[in-house]
């Protein structure tokens, strides 16, 4: 037998493998992180990627500003911000500079989240600005988009004379890795043009996938995006399961971020080989609270199990679905494939909230079974959405063989999201 321990929650959950029909366990093998975190940000400043250092950037400018992530993203902002913040200061004593928090779709930031993230000193003595992706007055269109949708940003961006942005780099589901341009659409972006780059055609596309950035549509948007914005520089770290630095990149916003992708690309990407079971999980707490969070987990079994296979993922989901158009979308839909035929008939500037995320649980639901492994969430919730539950990950075994047969392989990915899942070429 082989213990494993499947992130869940807080807490986690372990079970006891057979290693008859185990295919393998497979990880990213991420480095232990910086011993002096602050000094490795440092050393990405002194030495930026295609670009001048930012003091220099800094030289015979008015203004600055500086794009941060919002609430929802574990980027180590009270580590970055004051670096950023000494260098353009360093250049220019005199610059005035404005932090613009980049919620993108998300909830406005709160004072005591703020506080939580850049801390209290930066708070307090910083012009600080959260982004409202409805707010038209906070708004200003600078162009198309190649998909067409209209080009809509807060108009700090586009006013300041020196555009920057910090953030983190993972894999992401849809645009391949977050980070770099992200910072720009959907960071700060309106409403319009974050549902017109989301839209069904984009997240559809082979190439709109976890780890893939070329002739990804999502992302060849959001680069067009920062050029128009003239993002000028941006810091982006890659960090471990203990959201610790474990390299920095800072530099040309292109360049630097390519450089950052290339690097976790070499420690994330793992290849699986073809799969009857996959069982894997969205990483824990913070990330597996609602269902909505959890397909990001679920592609990395998607990409790897056999047409007709069955995704089991381990996600407490204690706050439920999150999000009504999400739910409802799912459990009134006649079929998967039926409400992936009413997604792909609508067009790319009718897009509406949420859209994306139903898209692509109808799209994995439509060629998987999938069992929900929660002790904390309503099952009747979860099985109206078209999948499966099951309280411990040896009952939802027990379902998947008792559907799949005895013989059937097992791959394990114990975090979802933390991975760039392949499948094995034989």
């Amino acid at each position: 037998m082989v213990q494993i321990k499947i992130p869940y929650g807080k807490t986690g959950m372990s079970v006891d493998l057979p290693e008859k029909n185990l295919l393998g366990i497979f990880e990213s093998v991420l480095p232990e992180a910086a011993a002096d975190q602050t000094a490795e940000v440092q050393r990405a400043l002194d030495a930026p990627i295609g670009s001048i250092p930012l003091e220099q950037l800094a030289t015979g400018k008015k203004t600055a500003l500086v794009i941060t992530s919002d609430h929802t993203r574990p980027v180590p902002s009270k580590t970055i911000m004051p670096e950023i913040l000494k260098r353009l200061r360093q250049g220019n004593p005199e610059i005035e500079i404005t932090i613009l928090v980049a919620t993108g779709f998300h909830r406005a930031t709160t004072q005591e989240e703020l506080e939580g993230k850049l801390g209290r000193e930066i708070v307090a003595n910083e012009r600080i600005i959260v982004h409202n992706a409805s707010d038209d007055d906070q708004l200003v269109k600078i162009g198309t988009l190649p998909s067409g949708g209209e080009l809509i940003i807060n108009k700090l961006a586009v006013e300041t004379e020196l555009l920057i942005a910090e953030g983190f780099i993972e894999p992401h589901f849809f645009a391949g890795f977050s980070g770099g341009r992200k910072s720009i659409l959907p960071g700060i972006a309106s409403r319009t043009t974050v549902l017109a780059n989301h839209c069904s055609e984009f997240i559809q596309s082979p190439f709109a996938r976890t780890g893939n950035l070329e002739n990804n549509p999502i992302h060849e948007d959001m680069v067009y995006a920062a050029k128009q914005a003239k993002l000028a520089f941006i810091v982006n770290v890659v960090i471990n399961a203990e959201k610790k630095i474990v390299r920095a990149f800072a530099g040309d916003a292109e360049k630097a971020h390519a450089a950052g992708c290339d690097f976790l690309r070499k420690l994330c990407e793992v290849h699986v080989p073809e799969a009857d079971i996959v069982l894997t999980s969205n990483g824990g707490y913070p990330l597996d609270q609602n269902v909505y969070q959890s397909v990001k987990g679920m592609t990395a079994g998607e990409a790897v199990c056999r047409k007709g296979g069955i995704i089991i993922i381990a996600a407490s989901c204690s706050d439920g679905h999150g999000g009504e158009s999400f739910y409802r979308n799912l459990s009134q839909a006649e079929s998967p494939a039926a409400l992936l035929a009413a997604t792909a008939g609508v067009a790319r500037n009718q897009t509406e909230p949420d859209q994306w995320q139903f898209q692509i649980l109808a799209r994995i639901l439509n060629e998987y079974k999938v069992i929900v492994v929660t002790k904390d969430c309503d099952h009747t919730m979860l099985q109206k959405m078209g999948m499966q539950t099951a309280s411990t990950i040896e009952e939802a075994l027990q379902k998947a063989r008792s559907i799949l047969g005895n013989d059937a392989t097992l791959a394990v990915i114990p975090d979802g999201v933390s991975v760039i899942s392949r499948k094995e070429i034989k």
